[in-house]
């Protein structure tokens, strides 16, 4: 159950939704893969995070939230309006919180922060290590990722997002808005105040990739998070990923625990692209090298990963981030004809073939 103790903040609000009971399945499926364990009690259900608790009634057509900091509520109150606001879009739902920080307009999960290092890892990737003030938050939830956001040539100037009265960021007027693409946080020291991200760069109209390549010491960027849904603990992974998902997964080898098994495929260009990762774990790391086919034409990587026989006898997940394509490959692979669930699996789409955005494409 989510009842707030008594010192715990609590806030609370009201939906106009006649048909939420419709949507509950959906919402509950979405804040479970974050993590939360639910309970039902009548018309009445409870979710309950690490960081706080939140509950849905659909009789009264109220949820609450509730958590000992203003990381966790905000946490817990960005995480509840997103569900209802895909899921509820139909009846434009309207929420607006009361109780504890609701009159709060500074984002929880807003940090500027300023260039203070630029190197190449490889001729394709180069490291950019920022500073900023209270980075804790960023080590919490089991998020990987951040949303960056870039001052562009058009707007030079942006102006940062502030929180509205429904738990999510207002953003400003077209003219003054930062483009925001999402980075994998590639190393994180809180005490020191520092944080590092990969870029992938290349020509073309990625963003991100264009404002790397010119970056240096003292330009400021935003960054909100963090965001993405935690990586299920298991004693056996299969891993995939291009350069885009390189840097989630090089984390991920360096931080899980050293007892892990599994097996990882990167795909990169040429073998000019291999970096040094310092894998803690016993997954074995397989590069796989295009030389020459277009990035997200190439195929080894999703068949890679197929290919991979899993285990009966041990707690298991999968995780795959790479060109929409392949990861849709994988997707359908995994859940369709393995049968795998989504607390099983994860394959994300960082980037399409002649799209610009998504993630770090």
């Amino acid at each position: 159950m989510s009842q707030a103790s008594a010192n715990e903040l609590v806030c609370e609000a009201r939906l106009n939704l006649r048909n939420l009971p419709d949507y509950m399945d959906r919402i509950t499926d979405r804040l479970q893969s974050f993590e939360a364990d639910a309970s039902h009690d009548g018309w009445r259900i409870d979710f309950r995070f690490a960081f706080g608790g939140a509950s849905f009634d659909m009789e009264r057509l109220v949820m609450r939230a509730n958590a000992a900091d203003r990381d966790g509520l905000a946490r817990i109150k960005d995480l509840l309006a997103t569900a209802v606001q895909v899921y509820a879009r139909e009846e434009n739902p309207e929420i607006v919180w009361t109780g504890d920080l609701s009159g709060e307009t500074s984002l929880a999960q807003f940090r500027e922060m300023t260039v203070t290092e630029v190197r190449n890892l490889t001729p394709h990737m180069r490291r950019i290590r920022f500073a900023g003030e209270d980075l804790s938050r960023f080590a919490k939830f089991g998020g990987m990722h951040i949303r960056m956001l870039f001052p562009t040539r058009d707007v030079p100037d942006p102006l940062w997002p502030v929180l509205g009265g429904n738990g999510l960021p207002v953003w400003p007027a077209d003219d003054r808005r930062p483009v925001a693409r999402v980075y994998t946080i590639r190393a994180l020291d809180v005490d020191k105040g520092i944080i590092d991200v990969d870029f992938a760069v290349h020509s073309g109209e990625s963003v991100g990739a264009a404002w790397a390549m010119q970056a240096t010491p003292g330009m400021k960027i935003g960054i909100m998070g963090p965001v993405g849904r935690p990586v299920r603990q298991a004693g056996w992974y299969v891993m995939g990923a291009d350069e885009t998902g390189l840097p989630a997964l090089a984390r991920m080898l360096e931080a899980l625990p050293a007892q892990t098994r599994g097996v990882a495929f990167v795909e990169i260009a040429d073998d000019g692209e291999r970096q040094e990762i310092a894998n803690a774990t016993g997954i074995e790391l397989h590069w796989l090298t295009r030389n020459g086919v277009p990035a997200g034409e190439d195929r080894r990587l999703a068949d890679a990963v197929r290919a991979v026989a899993w285990p009966k006898d041990v707690s298991t997940f999968g995780w795959f981030a790479a060109e929409a394509a392949a990861a849709k490959v994988m997707r359908e692979h995994w859940r369709g004809t393995l049968g795998l669930g989504r607390d099983e699996t994860l394959a994300a789409a960082y980037w399409r073939r002649g799209a610009a955005g998504l993630m770090a494409g």
